[in-house]
Protein backbone atom coordinates (compact mmCIF):
# COMPACT_ATOMS: atom_id res chain seq x y z
CA UNK A 1 0.00 0.00 0.00
CA UNK A 2 1.24 3.48 -0.81
CA UNK A 3 2.03 5.80 2.05
CA UNK A 4 -0.72 8.30 2.52
CA UNK A 5 0.24 11.72 3.81
CA UNK A 6 -1.66 12.58 6.93
CA UNK A 7 -3.17 16.04 6.88
CA UNK A 8 -2.41 17.86 10.11
CA UNK A 9 -5.53 19.46 11.49
CA UNK A 10 -5.22 22.53 13.74
CA UNK A 11 -7.27 20.76 16.43
CA UNK A 12 -4.75 17.90 16.49
CA UNK A 13 -1.95 20.40 16.99
CA UNK A 14 -3.66 21.84 20.07
CA UNK A 15 -4.13 18.41 21.71
CA UNK A 16 -0.45 17.46 21.57
CA UNK A 17 1.66 18.17 24.63
CA UNK A 18 4.07 21.04 23.99
CA UNK A 19 7.58 19.98 24.96
CA UNK A 20 9.78 21.91 22.50
CA UNK A 21 10.71 25.45 23.48
CA UNK A 22 11.68 28.15 20.98
CA UNK A 23 12.79 31.68 21.74
CA UNK A 24 12.17 34.70 19.54
CA UNK A 25 13.49 38.23 19.95
CA UNK A 26 12.10 41.47 18.56
CA UNK A 27 13.63 44.88 18.07
CA UNK A 28 11.99 48.00 19.56
CA UNK A 29 9.90 48.81 16.48
CA UNK A 30 8.60 45.25 16.10
CA UNK A 31 7.70 45.07 19.79
CA UNK A 32 5.89 48.39 19.56
CA UNK A 33 3.82 47.13 16.62
CA UNK A 34 2.98 43.91 18.46
CA UNK A 35 2.04 45.78 21.63
CA UNK A 36 -0.21 48.21 19.75
CA UNK A 37 -1.84 45.39 17.77
CA UNK A 38 -2.54 43.36 20.91
CA UNK A 39 -3.96 46.43 22.67
CA UNK A 40 -6.16 47.38 19.70
CA UNK A 41 -7.61 43.87 19.27
CA UNK A 42 -7.67 43.05 23.01
CA UNK A 43 -5.29 40.10 22.72
CA UNK A 44 -4.26 39.08 26.21
CA UNK A 45 -2.50 35.77 25.49
CA UNK A 46 0.39 36.67 23.22
CA UNK A 47 1.85 33.17 23.28
CA UNK A 48 -1.36 31.75 21.85
CA UNK A 49 -1.49 34.58 19.32
CA UNK A 50 2.08 33.94 18.12
CA UNK A 51 1.54 30.17 17.97
CA UNK A 52 -1.68 30.48 15.96
CA UNK A 53 -0.18 33.05 13.59
CA UNK A 54 2.90 30.92 12.92
CA UNK A 55 1.08 27.62 12.50
CA UNK A 56 -1.69 29.08 10.32
CA UNK A 57 0.93 30.68 8.03
CA UNK A 58 2.83 27.39 7.75
CA UNK A 59 -0.33 25.38 7.02
CA UNK A 60 -1.41 27.96 4.41
CA UNK A 61 1.98 27.75 2.64
CA UNK A 62 1.89 23.94 2.68
CA UNK A 63 -1.59 24.01 1.16
CA UNK A 64 -0.53 26.50 -1.55
CA UNK A 65 2.58 24.55 -2.50
CA UNK A 66 1.29 21.00 -2.51
CA UNK A 67 2.53 18.86 -5.41
CA UNK A 68 0.16 18.39 -8.32
CA UNK A 69 0.06 15.55 -10.80
CA UNK A 70 -1.28 17.49 -13.75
Amino acid sequence: MANKKRKIEPAALRKAKRTHRQTITFNDMEMSVITNFCFKYKITKRTKFFREAIISTILQKIEENHPTLF
